[in-house]
């Protein structure tokens, strides 16, 4: 019975120890202090990855869609994803130590937010609109649009169709079944009105913003909805700055002037949307509603 007992103990602490091993080295390195709220995690998170470099187009490398995990550079949107998916698994766990189960929480959070109804069926499951990505994560229970009920906020509609136009940007698209899924997509985008703040009433808004809120700028190019995301963060100023994966200064930054003054320092940007990542109490009903 000794003998069984020890054998049993040596199978338990080698899967254990292969799994800790299977973990990113990456995530390994990414020291995780959870606040009280989901969003106030995402923030601790996302500040650990500044001055991480900014690189465009990480998630096409494949010929085939899969899951891309990439905690070493970033553009705008992994770097808003990849925090989110790690502040969602943290709050998922019981045992915060182990890294095992993080990490597979993080993939599984990591493919929920960046795929339509979370599931990888091609290139074009993928949520490349940031309204789609609004209205799919909305639905499925992770965060809530808040922008109508923000001050300054107006109703309005915008057809979309930057990406069928602009089928030298996306060599998927000459795939005509690829086209057609994503200019259905597009169809679907069109016909939804939504709130946003426009860029002259942002600074009248700010006040009502918080910490780890997801900010996503608006375009003011035809055809285009949204051209970037960030994280709200309070300055020691009182004011709102912007975290985010900046094309400009090639890395993860905090913008050093306020929201208002950045978006307005940007003519190809009209305004924002707001969005904010639920309560952990939320997330755990929303999680036993889609699983």
């Amino acid at each position: 019975m000794i003998k069984r007992f020890t054998t049993l103990l040596l199978i338990f602490s080698s899967s254990v120890l292969w799994a800790q091993e299977s973990v990113s080295p990456e995530l390994k390195a990414v020291s995780i202090t959870g606040g009280k709220t989901p969003s106030e995690t995402a923030v601790t998170i996302g500040k650990q990855f500044l001055g991480y470099p900014y690189v465009s187009h990480t998630l096409d490398a494949s010929p085939t869609e899969q899951l891309v995990v990439n905690l070493r550079e970033f553009d705008c949107t992994t770097y808003l994803e990849t925090v989110l998916a790690l502040s969602l698994a943290w709050h998922d766990q019981i045992e915060k130590t182990n890294l095992a189960s993080l990490d597979q929480s993080f993939r599984n959070y990591l493919t929920k937010l960046r795929y339509r109804d979370g599931r990888i069926e091609g290139y074009a499951s993928r949520l490349h609109y940031f309204s789609d990505w609004l209205r799919d994560n909305e639905r499925k229970g992770l965060l809530m649009d808040v922008t109508r009920e923000l001050t300054g906020s107006i109703s309005v509609a915008k057809p979309v169709s930057y990406m069928t136009t602009a089928t030298y940007k996306y060599p998927r698209l000459t795939d005509p079944e690829i086209f057609k899924q994503v200019a259905l997509a597009e169809a679907s985008i069109s016909q939804q009105s939504f709130y946003f703040i426009p860029t002259k009433n942002i600074r009248q808004a700010e006040a009502q913003l918080r910490e780890g809120d997801i900010i996503m700028l608006t375009a003011a190019r035809p055809g285009l909805d949204m051209k970037h995301v960030g994280l709200a963060v309070k300055h020691p100023d009182g004011r709102i700055h912007l975290l985010h994966a900046s094309s400009d200064q090639a890395a993860v930054v905090i913008t050093s002037y306020s929201l208002s003054e950045y978006v307005q320092g940007h003519k190809r940007l009209s305004g924002i949307r707001v969005a904010r990542l639920r309560p952990t109490r939320d997330l755990a009903t929303a999680a036993v509603e889609t699983n």
